[in-house]
């Protein structure tokens, strides 16, 4: 059985540790930073087996070539990004095989965020880095409305009790946005006094499931009409075009404050 843990790192992201139970070895996914890795390691006699990257940011593949001075192995990447320390590049429908932990998962290109960022899914588990966050999405940064509309809609197809693992702890935020956004949407509301409880005592608000995201991530449900009527007042025009809703919602998150 897969068990997961995370590991903080910065202000507010986490590193995903895998492995399987009373297994001496694991993988991380997106190690931004390799100390906080390294203590983990040597307080709990774990052996690094596979390194799982997302795309290109430094707090997301940063901590890699210090890992690697330690651990010689494979480091799975986006064969879209220029990652000098991935050695396995991997592309959509590519499997990556982790005998260690005894898992595959499976690799979906989901540009947006980054022009070449992937995501992994298996074991009932998606790893999604900056695309698909609780109750929001990552912000614009190389790629278009179009392309992220389209990956988030690809990652809302998978089953709805997938697990959904992002980077970073921002579901508070992002649920003050989409009550903002849709503010009759009573489980919205719930799942903020649910995300507060957690934060309060310092336990991460993931994962969530792709069944939540899809009842209380407006980037999600854009073919609402709630949420068609919210970006129609923010931007002052009518838009009947799914993408469309989803541009005009995420430049508004740009901008959103508490």
């Amino acid at each position: 059985m897969l068990k997961i843990f995370s590991i903080s790192a910065f202000k507010d992201n986490y590193i995903w540790l895998l492995q399987e139970a009373n297994s001496p070895y694991c993988v991380v996914v997106d190690p931004g930073d390799a100390q906080p890795v390294l203590e983990y390691l040597l307080a709990n006699r774990q052996q690094l087996a596979a390194i799982l990257i997302t795309h290109h940011h430094a707090d997301h593949c940063g901590g890699v070539a210090t890992l690697l001075e330690h651990f010689s192995v494979p480091v799975y990447g986006p064969a879209g990004e220029s990652i000098t320390t991935v050695n396995q590049s991997v592309a959509n429908g590519d499997k990556v095989n982790l005998p260690a932990i005894n898992a595959v998962f499976q690799v979906y290109d989901i540009p947006g965020h980054t022009k070449g960022h992937i995501a992994y899914y298996g074991q009932g588990v998606l790893f999604c880095g900056d695309t698909l966050f609780m109750a929001g999405c990552g912000r614009l940064f190389e790629g278009t409305p179009e392309q992220m509309h389209h990956s988030l809609t690809t990652l809302a197809e998978l089953p709805d009790e997938t697990l959904v693992y992002c980077a970073h702890e921002y579901t508070l935020a992002n649920l003050a946005f989409a009550k903002r956004v849709e503010p009759d949407n009573l489980l919205i509301e719930s799942r903020m006094q649910h995300a507060m409880q957690l934060r309060q005592r310092n336990i991460p608000t993931i994962p969530s499931t792709i069944q939540l995201e899809k009842a209380t991530n407006p980037f999600l449900r854009c073919h609402e009409p709630a949420i068609k009527s919210a970006a129609e007042n923010f931007s002052g025009k009518s838009l009947d075009k799914a993408v469309d809703i989803f541009h005009v919602i995420r430049q508004w998150k740009d901008n959103f404050k508490l």
